[in-house]
C-alpha cells in the first residue's frame, strides 16, 4: 500500500500516519512532484494546486482513496473521479474554527469601518465617521456544512438572526431560525443585511451569484464570501456595488485569483479584499493529519469514512446511516 501525501506535513505528521497504517508506504510529494507521484498511490491524501492528469490516474485504476485536506473539492472531483469508484472524503469541518474566525473578522472590521480607520491613523487623522452594526442584524448564510454550522455558533453572541439555505436542509442547528431548501434562495436575498457565501464550487454553483441574483439582495446589504471565488461573478458584484445596489463586500477568495493589480475592487473603500488565508492556523496541519489518521484506521476496520462524499449530491458530505462527519464521535 503506498500513500502519497500533498499537504505541507513535518516529520511528526508522516510518522502519525505510518503508525496508523503500519505495513503502508508514506511519500510526501509536495506540489513538486504530486503530479508524477499520484500515478504510483493507493491512497492520496492532500490538496494539488497544480495541473494533474486526473483522467490518467483514474484510466490507471490503481488510486483507490481520495482524501482532501480542504473543504471544497473543486481541486479533485473532476467527471472522470465522480465516475469512476474511487473512495472520496472532504475535510469538512477541520478548517471551520478558523474559517469562522476570520469571516467574522471580515465582517466586525468592514462594520465597524476599520479600514477607514487605518488609512485614517496613517494621516494621522482623528475624525469620527459612521460604522455599522453586526449585533441584532439578520444574516443569511448560504450552505450549512461545517464552516456554516460552526459560523452559527460564533454569531449567535451578537444576538443575530440567522437564516440559512442548504441543497440538504436538515439537522437545523439550534442557533438558527429557518433553514430552507436551496430553492428557497430567492427568499433569503431579499431578508438579509450580511449574505455569507459557504457553498462548494461546482458547475451547479458556479457563476451562481450573478447581476440577477445580486440584484435581488437587500439594498444596501453586505456580500461576504469565503468559499470560492468563482461562485460570483466579479463584474456583476463591482457594478452592483458601484451603483450602491449593495453595502459592499469582503472577501477571503476572488475570481480571478490572485486579484489582478488593475482591479476596481482594490480602489473601493467599502471592500475588504484578504488573500484566501481563511483556513490558515498553527494546528491546521495536525487537525488534518488527525482526520486522515483517523480515517486510515476506519479504512483498514471496513467502518464508514469520516466525511465520505456521495457522488449523486455533487460531493456533499453524507449525514447518518453510520457516516460520521469531522467532530462527531467516531471512534476508532
Amino acid at each position: 500500500m503506498r500513500i502519497v501525501l500533498c499537504y505541507p506535513v513535518e516529520a511528526k505528521h508522516r510518522a502519525e500516519i505510518a503508525a496508523a497504517m503500519p505495513d503502508a508506504e508514506v511519500i510526501d510529494a509536495g506540489q513538486e512532484r504530486i503530479a508524477e507521484e499520484l500515478f504510483t498511490a493507493d491512497i492520496f491524501c492532500g490538496h494539488a494546486k497544480v495541473p494533474v492528469d486526473w483522467d490518467g490516474v483514474v484510466r490507471q485504476g490503481r488510486l483507490r482513496w481520495i482524501q482532501s485536506s480542504a473543504a471544497g473539492m473543486d481541486h479533485c472531483l473532476v467527471p472522470s473521479v465522480i465516475e469512476s469508484d474511487i473512495v472520496v472524503t472532504s475535510a469538512s469541518g477541520v478548517l471551520a474554527d478558523q474559517v469562522g474566525e476570520h469571516t467574522v473578522a471580515l465582517v466586525t472590521g468592514w462594520c465597524r469601518a476599520l479600514p477607514t480607520f487605518f488609512r485614517a491613523q496613517q494621516k494621522k487623522e482623528f475624525i469620527r465617521r459612521p460604522t455599522r452594526d453586526l449585533t441584532r442584524s439578520t444574516v443569511g448564510i448560504v450552505g450549512m456544512g461545517g464552516n456554516g454550522r460552526r459560523l452559527v455558533e460564533l454569531l449567535t453572541p451578537f444576538q443575530t438572526r440567522i437564516l440559512a439555505t442548504d441543497l440538504f436542509p436538515v439537522d437545523k442547528p439550534a442557533g438558527v431560525e429557518d433553514l430552507w431548501p436551496a430553492d428557497r434562495l430567492d427568499d433569503l436575498l431579499a431578508a438579509v443585511d450580511f449574505l455569507v457565501l459557504c457553498l462548494p464550487l461546482n458547475d451547479s454553483t458556479r457563476g451562481m451569484f450573478d447581476a440577477a441574483a445580486l440584484a435581488k439582495m437587500k439594498p444596501g446589504s453586505l456580500l461576504v464570501n469565503v468559499a470560492r471565488g468563482p461562485l460570483v461573478v466579479t463584474a456583476d458584484m463591482v457594478a452592483a456595488i458601484e451603483s450602491g445596489h449593495l453595502a459592499g463586500a469582503v472577501m477571503d477568495v476572488t475570481e480571478p485569483e490572485p486579484l489582478p493589480p488593475d482591479s476596481r475592487l482594490w480602489e473601493m473603500p467599502n471592500v475588504i479584499i484578504t488573500p484566501h488565508v481563511g483556513g490558515q492556523s498553527s494546528w491546521r496541519i495536525d487537525n488534518m493529519t488527525r482526520l486522515f489518521c483517523r480515517n486510515l484506521r476506519r479504512w483498514q476496520a471496513g467502518l464508514p469514512l469520516i466525511n465520505y462524499l456521495s457522488r449523486k449530491r455533487l460531493g456533499f458530505p453524507i449525514r447518518g446511516s453510520g457516516y460520521p462527519l469531522w467532530g462527531e464521535p467516531c471512534e476508532p
